[in-house]
């Protein structure tokens, strides 16, 4: 099927709606786990994700699911193990079936809805806390604590000094 610039576009956009939508990307690029570039390989990701589909006739949601696992891996050095994966590899599938069949209507639809979804998407933020330093020195007291002796927290008794014998050697004890 000849199909248009624009609406290649589209699947494009596509694409964008679903990858923006996805908690495990959100969550790998709103913490730096792509590095400083995060956003840029989040963006780079969709193109990289709807060349695969036009490279690739009739893809099965496995073999997407290994190629946005690896650049998952590679990219963001994320291991995606909470289920979601299938789910968004599947949206994929079916808005590049949609793409396919010239059904921009619905296509359209899918990508309003899920851009509204963006929209809704809440930030999460750390809560205020102690500094660092307090809550470093809180856990190495702690440490100290749980791992001294159990028997007496006193000092052992200092080694008696070396004795020096007639013939003028010293004698080293062992210590007890």
């Amino acid at each position: 099927m000849a199909v248009s610039a624009s609406s290649r576009d589209l699947f494009t956009e596509g694409v964008r709606a679903v990858l923006n939508t996805w908690p495990v990307l959100q969550i790998a690029v709103d913490n730096g786990f792509g590095g400083m570039y995060g956003q840029q390989k989040a963006d780079w990701m969709v193109d990289v994700v709807q060349q695969y589909f036009h490279d690739n006739a009739d893809l099965e949601r496995c073999e997407v699911e290994d190629f946005i696992a690896e650049l998952m891996n590679q990219e963001f050095d994320t291991e995606v193990d909470d289920g979601s994966l299938p789910q968004v590899c599947e949206s994929l599938v079916q808005l590049f079936s949609q793409w396919q069949q010239g059904a921009v209507q619905q296509l359209k639809h899918t990508i309003n809805t899920l851009t509204q979804k963006t929209s809704q998407r809440a930030k999460v933020t750390a809560a205020p806390s102690q500094s660092d330093e307090d809550s470093d020195d809180d856990t190495q007291v702690m440490e100290c604590e749980s791992s001294g002796p159990s028997v007496s927290m006193k000092d052992p008794p200092p080694p008696p000094p070396p004795q020096e014998e007639d013939d003028g050697w010293t004698v080293v004890r062992k210590k007890k």
